[in-house]
């Protein structure tokens, strides 16, 4: 079983008019409401490749209802914490003729100890065989240890885990060594406090992870592709030819279809293609990829061994 965390989830407010004109009432042209976060996304990619996983996380309030009742929707199985605070709501405002995207992102519930130790007794049936993927920010009175109380949790039960962050807090679980970590080339230059001028010094970073002690490491590159790097080899995924609508959700597909077909396969190559595959078809979608369009987008994408 794959276990999605999304510490912080959200309801998704997303407005869409034609300009923002800041200080005046603004009318909407549409609006919808989703549910958010980035494990949520991992969890709906890993329904579309018809992969188990259990989504878990801290919901509370009128807003943790709505977000339970909008979740039901993409039919994912849940396990979440019931908190006494309010789920948080981001808003989402596209103003189309300005081709402008502003977001107002709540701070999320404060979380108590009680809440905190009801969230960890809840890993207690995680164990060998699972995999836990922890993706997204936290909530305000969390700090980053509460993703390397996890990580040491889960290890001890004998399974592994894949965490989607960076600066320090990743940093902190590589002794631990997670499946897979994926920093986009801006935030492995961050981690290091380097500028890259070519592919191969890229490479040579994501090494320095390995060495750490993560497994393997995704490297995201945009409009480039993306990079697989093992202690011994390195490969890239070509960037398939798509109109980009929406990269919002993207690196949460590609962890998905990497976990999602590492957990079959124990495949990494083949894992890092259904990745970028993920990745690429949710890119070109308005929201996260269905099947239909990470298989044709997985056609388009070819791995090289650098």
């Amino acid at each position: 079983m794959i276990y999605t965390i999304t510490v912080n989830p959200s309801i998704d407010y997303v407005l869409q008019l034609k300009n923002l004109n800041t200080g005046e009432v603004n009318r909407t042209a549409k609006d919808v409401k989703l549910p958010g976060g980035k494990g949520i996304n991992v969890s709906r990619i890993l329904k579309e490749l018809e992969v188990d996983s259990t989504a878990l996380g801290f919901v509370g309030g009128a807003t943790g209802s709505m977000f339970e009742a909008l979740l039901s929707q993409h039919d994912l199985k849940t396990a979440f914490t019931k908190v006494a605070e309010d789920t948080r709501i981001n808003v989402k405002i596209n103003a189309t003729e300005q081709n402008k995207e502003t977001e107002i992102n709540g701070a999320g519930p404060n979380i108590t100890d009680t809440e905190r130790q009801s969230f960890m007794d809840n890993l207690n049936g995680i164990g060998a065989g699972d995999i836990v993927i922890m993706a997204g920010s936290l909530c305000k009175n969390l700090d980053s240890k509460f993703y390397l109380d996890i990580a040491e949790t889960i290890q001890k039960q004998g399974a592994d885990f894949v965490i989607d962050t960076t600066g320090q807090a990743l940093l902190d679980t590589l002794p631990l060594h997670p499946l897979v970590v994926k920093p986009n080339h801006h935030e492995l230059a961050d981690l290091f406090n380097v500028t890259f001028k070519n592919e191969q010094e890229i490479i040579t970073y994501a090494r320095k992870l390995l060495d750490q002690g993560a497994k393997h490491v995704l490297v995201s590159m945009a409009g480039d592709g993306a990079l697989l790097v093992t202690k011994d080899k390195a490969y890239k995924a070509n960037a398939p030819k798509g109109t980009v609508v929406n990269s919002v959700g993207a690196g949460d597909s590609m962890i998905a279809g990497f976990a999602g077909t590492f957990m079959e396969t124990k495949d990494p190559i083949e894992s890092f293609h259904m990745g970028a595959a993920c990745g690429s078809a949710t890119a070109f979608s308005q929201d996260i990829a269905i099947k239909e369009k990470i298989d044709k987008v997985y056609q388009d994408i070819s791995i090289t061994e650098l």
